[in-house]
């Protein structure tokens, strides 16, 4: 199931908003040994492993969007599917919101 941001944003100043917001992710999530890992300039892997079981999800950024597919979801923990969706969505637009305003870098 994919899951789609829409923003305004640059594709670069995008993609920046979008590390910012796996590296917040990833670490606050850091105990679960979550991992963010950018295989593009348009394309991460998130995984991190709960309980036992690995969950994994994409993010692909594109033109005016990010499209996040959560991937790997095992049975037990698909109830909390739409939960962890709307975790990632506040955190991307917490990150998109800080880059319109030009404070990535604090």
């Amino acid at each position: 199931m994919q899951h789609i941001i829409e923003h305004d944003l640059s594709p670069e100043l995008a993609k920046k908003a979008a590390e910012k917001a796996a590296e917040h992710y990833t670490k606050k999530w850091e105990k679960y040994d979550a991992k963010t890992t950018w295989t593009s300039d348009t394309h991460a892997d998130i995984t991190f492993h709960v309980k036992g079981v690995s969950v994994a999800a994409t993010v692909d950024m594109q033109p005016g969007r990010a499209v996040i597919d959560m991937t790997k979801v095992p049975f037990l923990l698909r109830p909390f599917k739409n939960m962890a969706l709307e975790v990632v969505h506040k955190t991307m637009e917490k990150w998109i919101n800080k880059a319109k305003n030009g404070e990535l870098d604090e």
